[in-house]
């Protein structure tokens, strides 16, 4: 399983990618950086792929979720109810590629700005 270091401010997180095409590719891109938008509780930024939308796409998500959203080519972060939610789990914009999975606490992220740059880099511990 591949690992990767998700890091905004003073927090730091680890997650793990899956087995698929958008991992692989998401890990072939590393480091990725970005600046952060805000979306209810998810966090995205452009990334400089363009990976299309994956047959097991979808919008209902949960927490902890790493998805990659084709029509803004973005790294998304879902730790809690978007504006598209109509309960607690988060629900995106429309269909995003699920590629990983935050380790842990992803409500860690609720204290993250608009505006702050978020970097996404391989784990030390990672293992192929």
């Amino acid at each position: 399983m591949r690992a990767i270091i998700i890091s905004a401010e003073d927090i730091s997180v680890s997650a793990e990618l899956n087995d698929t095409f958008t991992a692989q590719k998401i890990w072939e891109a590393l480091p990725l950086e970005g600046t952060a938008n805000i979306w209810g509780d998810e966090i995205y930024f452009g990334i400089p792929l363009v990976i299309e939308q994956e047959p097991g796409a979808r919008a209902d998500v949960e927490v902890g979720d790493l998805g990659y959203w084709p029509p803004g080519n973005a790294f998304c972060i879902f730790f809690g109810p978007t504006p598209a939610s109509t309960g607690e789990h988060p629900r995106a914009a429309s269909p995003v590629n699920i590629f990983g999975r935050v380790k842990g606490d992803a409500t860690r992220f609720r204290t993250v700005q608009s505006g702050v740059t978020v970097r996404i880099e391989p784990s030390n511990n990672e293992q192929e």
